[in-house]
């Protein structure tokens, strides 16, 4: 497995990226990450995949395939009728949308292509899912694995931040969410893996998610319209980002704006949550009390993915192309640039690395919305090198600077990170560590780190802000020690 995997990463260097479209249906076969290309479904080994319950942890080399046939447990009442109105009327005060799927659904009004499209993933993967309703055309989603052979999450164990497992480094990159005070960090070193974790943080049920290809971390409410959702990775890919299925009425999501796209569910979008990437000893430094997510094993203890060695190094480097993806790239910047987006009402705007680590604090406004950005040039990047070498990446916070009915304007001078307005001293996690505010916190505005491509492609009317000139507040600052 660590030669396949290291296969993988090597199809990524520069020198050898001609051999990809070749080589990539065959290291499908072998990969358990996102990386994927588009080619044709996997071969099944009969005319479809068991439906099963994806288990907590599955072993290394297992897949949806290895087990029996079994009724798929979605967690939900057994429906009374199909959403397409097979078996009978529905009870008083059953919403059809959320009623679980019994069977493929029959297919209608679809043209040649996305008609043979969706019978491919009737036949050959058993889904159930309702591809009359959809927001996109089928024939732009790239079929490549089983559902949850990129297995997530659906069990996380957690420890306290104070008494982490060794093999936490000090500047790699967690997802972080807090909610009613409960603070969790997510190692990107296992969402490379996994993709999709499935937690309850602070009461509230959230789907954590990470997307390798794009580089996009995005938490949401898995809460809909009163109905607890819980997801899985479809084994799709749509403008080469992940696309997540819902187990109670199998309908697929666009893991970058959260958007439901095929199935009963289309049209309807969850409620993103703050999900910052920092570093590590940033989070602990903030929340001694907090958790981390532990990494996942096997019954002998056994960590069932290699954790410690992402399975597409090199790919997040600005000269590498992205694959699986056909579309048009906004040529402003670099393919696999990374950029930190905002997006407020109907302004959407992205702010490349190279300012943001020149600036290292930035004032703006976005939609409406006073907002700081405080850069952390330490932060390492959840890919290794073409060497399979650390490096670093950098990491972005983005804060509301109102505050008690002043708007804040930040600035880096010797003692770090400081308000003009009363001289408060501030920390990365956007709380007052000294000063007349100490011990208050802004409020975060939701952000995301993605490549380039990825952001621009869905959200093609974003504004690059990358100097000064381009923004409402003051920049600047010496480099953060």
């Amino acid at each position: 497995m660590q030669t396949q995997k290291r296969q993988i990463g090597q199809l990524l260097n520069p020198g050898r990226r001609r051999l990809m479209l070749g080589a990539l249906t065959a290291a499908m076969t072998i990969a358990v990450a996102c990386g994927s290309g588009d080619g044709p479904a996997p071969t099944a080994t009969s005319s479809t995949v068991p439906r099963t319950s994806p288990p907590s942890t599955l072993l290394p080399d297992a897949t949806p395939a290895d087990t029996p046939p079994a009724t798929q447990d979605t967690g939900a009442a057994s429906p009374a009728a199909t959403p397409d109105g097979g078996g009978g009327e529905l009870p008083a005060g059953i919403d059809p949308l959320f009623v679980s799927p019994t069977g493929p659904v029959t297919l209608t009004g679809l043209d040649g292509l996305e008609e043979s499209a969706a019978k491919r993933h009737q036949l050959n993967y058993n889904w159930f899912t309702d591809f009359n309703k959809r927001t996109v055309d089928l024939t732009e989603i790239s079929n490549l694995l089983p559902r949850d052979r990129i297995t997530p999450v659906d069990d996380p164990l957690f420890a306290l931040a104070s008494e982490a497992p060794g093999y936490m480094r000090a500047r790699e990159p967690v997802i972080t969410v807090k909610v009613n005070g409960d603070a969790r960090a997510y190692p990107l070193a296992m969402l490379m893996w996994q993709e999709i974790v499935n937690d309850t943080v602070g009461g509230e049920p959230l789907t954590i998610t990470f997307c390798p290809l794009c580089n996009t971390a995005v938490a949401f409410e898995r809460t809909l319209e009163g109905h607890e959702l819980t997801f899985g990775t479809s084994g799709n890919l749509r403008n080469s980002d992940l696309v997540m299925w819902d187990r109670q009425t199998e309908s697929w999501w666009q893991q970058i704006t959260g958007e439901a796209i095929v199935g009963q569910l289309a049209g309807k979008t969850l409620t993103q949550v703050p999900s910052p990437i920092i570093a590590w000893e940033t989070f602990l430094a903030e929340y001694p009390d907090g958790k981390l997510l532990l990494r996942v094993v096997d019954s002998s203890g056994r960590e069932i993915r290699s954790y410690d060695q992402p399975p597409y190094a090199g790919y997040d480097s600005v000269d590498t192309n992205p694959f699986a993806f056909d579309g048009p790239v906004d040529s402003r910047l670099p393919a696999n640039a990374r950029v930190l987006t905002v997006k407020s009402g109907e302004e959407s705007v992205a702010y490349p690395w190279p300012f943001l680590k020149e600036a290292q604090v930035i004032n703006d406004t976005v939609g409406g919305v006073d907002l700081v950005a405080f850069f952390d040039d330490g932060t390492l990047s959840a890919f290794l090198d073409d060497s399979l070498r650390e490096q670093t990446s950098g990491s972005s916070t983005v804060f509301n600077r109102e505050m008690d009915g002043q708007t804040l304007t930040f600035t880096l001078g010797e003692q770090g990170i400081t308000d003009e307005e009363t001289g408060s001293v501030w920390s990365q996690t956007g709380k007052a560590i000294s000063g007349p505010l100490a011990g208050k916190s802004m409020e975060q505005v939701i952000h995301q780190n993605h490549f380039w491509f990825a952001w621009a492609v869905f959200m093609p009317e974003t504004e690059i802000r990358d100097s000064a000139g381009k923004v409402t507040g003051p920049v600047g600052g010496p480099p953060l020690s």
